[in-house]
């Protein structure tokens, strides 16, 4: 018994055929939240970003594990 003939018996080809299926799930779901309505003010927001001159929003609401240090927050006081 040869090790191909092992191989080509475990039918491995469901891996491919499961991950194609997951791939296209995925797509499908970017697509989805992308062309969704009501969505129009985020892009346009999104799109603006580079010529703002602040973020649209703060770093304590981009992230929510954000902890200022004790020098930000000195910086942030003063100001």
């Amino acid at each position: 018994m040869k090790l191909s003939d092992v191989m080509s018996a475990a039918d491995l080809a469901i891996y491919a055929e499961v991950g194609l299926v997951l791939f296209l799930a995925a797509f499908v779901g970017v697509v989805v939240r992308v062309l969704w309505p009501g969505h129009d003010d985020d892009f346009d927001q999104a799109l603006m970003i580079p010529f703002t001159e602040k973020p649209a929003r703060s770093s304590e609401e981009q992230s929510p594990f954000f902890k200022p240090t004790q020098a930000e927050k000195k910086g942030a006081a003063g100001k």
